[in-house]
């Protein structure tokens, strides 16, 4: 057994099937097998149980996979370490970051990093993905109830969602004083699957919760926050879409005895453990976890999707 050798299962198990790994490895994927079969031949057990679809480890196989990840990671340490001597910070920081709070609250941190580290490459991605984490992402920020086990989550605050309309609309329409009044206004909010949008809201520990159908929907924030400030209904949004204009005195609040919630009540930075973190991973890791410490939010509390 040679550490290729060990290279190739980790890659295999991390792929999830023997097709993805040979796009990895830039391989055939009759090449891939034929090695792994010859692996497993060589230690004279099963390591990967395989199906049509994906491939699994044996218990041997995943106790290899771990020694085999572990020395991928020391030699990537051993590496980055010659490369960085008499250098100043380098690499490549992969990010997945919300679409609305990537853009209005954390587009101004990542330019700050840029600044600070001109040597590392920033890849980001603006998205609303449910999968948070793969090849090309090193750090993934989500909103969610309950983080995988899978992966260290830290905690990036909490999310606070607000009712509010522009000033105009207020004036025009009136504001619904009560939950259930919100049926009857045009809303302004995220996407949800099918139609009907289940918003809980909180008094104390007293929890309610009520269906509603919005009017105008969509994942992109400032569109959002365009929409609200042209008067077109009540928008359902976190605090830092429109606060600014709170303070301006162009958008009006209601609902304020509640605390309300849609799609969870809590931001978390997120990244695998078995992953070797380049020394930019890290220092972007603590960056942002610094940044949302300060309240970069502008609430004190982190607030997204």
């Amino acid at each position: 057994m040679d550490l290729n050798s060990l290279t190739l299962l980790v890659e295999i198990i991390d792929s999830g099937n023997l097709s993805q790994a040979a796009r990895k490895l830039k391989m055939t994927r009759a090449n891939v097998s034929y090695h792994l079969t010859q692996l497993e031949k060589s230690v004279g057990v099963q390591l990967v149980r395989r199906t049509t679809r994906r491939v699994e480890p044996t218990e041997v196989g995943m106790r290899m996979y771990e020694h085999g990840r572990a020395i991928q990671n020391e030699m990537m340490s051993a590496r980055e370490t010659i490369t960085s001597l008499g250098q100043g910070m380098a690499g490549r920081v992969g990010l997945s970051v919300p679409s609305g709070y990537g853009q209005i609250v954390m587009s101004d941190w990542l330019i700050e990093f840029k600044r600070l580290y001109p040597g590392i490459v920033l890849d980001v991605l603006f998205e609303n993905r449910a999968d948070h984490l793969r090849d090309e992402v090193d750090i993934a920020i989500r909103v969610i109830q309950e983080p995988p086990l899978s992966v260290i989550a830290r905690s990036l605050g909490n999310v606070h969602y607000v009712a509010c309309a522009s000033r105009e609309y207020a004036q025009q329409h009136g504001l619904p004083t009560t939950l259930y009044e919100l049926r009857n206004s045009p809303l302004i909010t995220a996407g949800v699957m099918g139609r009907q949008l289940r918003l809980s809201a909180y008094q104390g520990t007293d929890r309610q919760e009520v269906l509603l159908a919005p009017t105008m929907i969509s994942e992109h924030f400032p569109f959002l926050r365009q929409g609200i400030l042209a008067g077109l209904g009540v928008g359902l949004v976190p605090d830092y879409v429109v606060q600014d204009k709170v303070a301006s005195g162009e958008v009006v609040l209601t609902l304020q005895e509640y605390r309300l919630s849609i799609f969870g009540t809590h931001m978390y930075l997120l990244y695998l453990p078995d992953r070797h973190q380049t020394r930019a991973v890290r220092t972007c890791i603590d960056f942002l976890l610094a940044k949302a410490g300060q309240g970069g939010s502008g609430s004190g509390d982190a607030a997204a999707t």
